[in-house]
């Protein structure tokens, strides 16, 4: 494997190593939401969400796009399917 996919799954992991951006995933997984409705589900600032979406854009996990004034989210299912992937195969090196 090369040190980029590690450096790639490193980067989803720890994006993923907060619980708030836990939480976000998780909600994204059921479909794509406004900031708005995601910001209605925590207790944090706008500006604080804006910084866990940028962990999630940039390590790839989640999608942006804008529509108007509003920012809309998508997960990115095939990065959570190669990161599955990668545990399933660490997974079967451990049994």
């Amino acid at each position: 494997m090369s040190e980029n996919l590690y450096k790639d799954y490193s980067l989803m992991f720890k994006a993923l190593s907060d619980e708030t951006r836990l939480r976000i995933v998780e909600m994204l997984c059921s479909k794509e939401m406004c900031a708005c409705k995601i910001l209605e589900s925590f207790n944090i600032t706008q500006p604080t969400l804006s910084y866990h979406m940028k962990i999630l854009t940039e390590c790839g996990l989640v999608d942006s796009k804008r529509e108007g004034a509003l920012m809309n989210y998508s997960i990115i299912k095939e990065k959570i399917n190669i990161l599955m992937e990668f545990l399933s195969d660490i997974k079967g090196k451990c049994l």
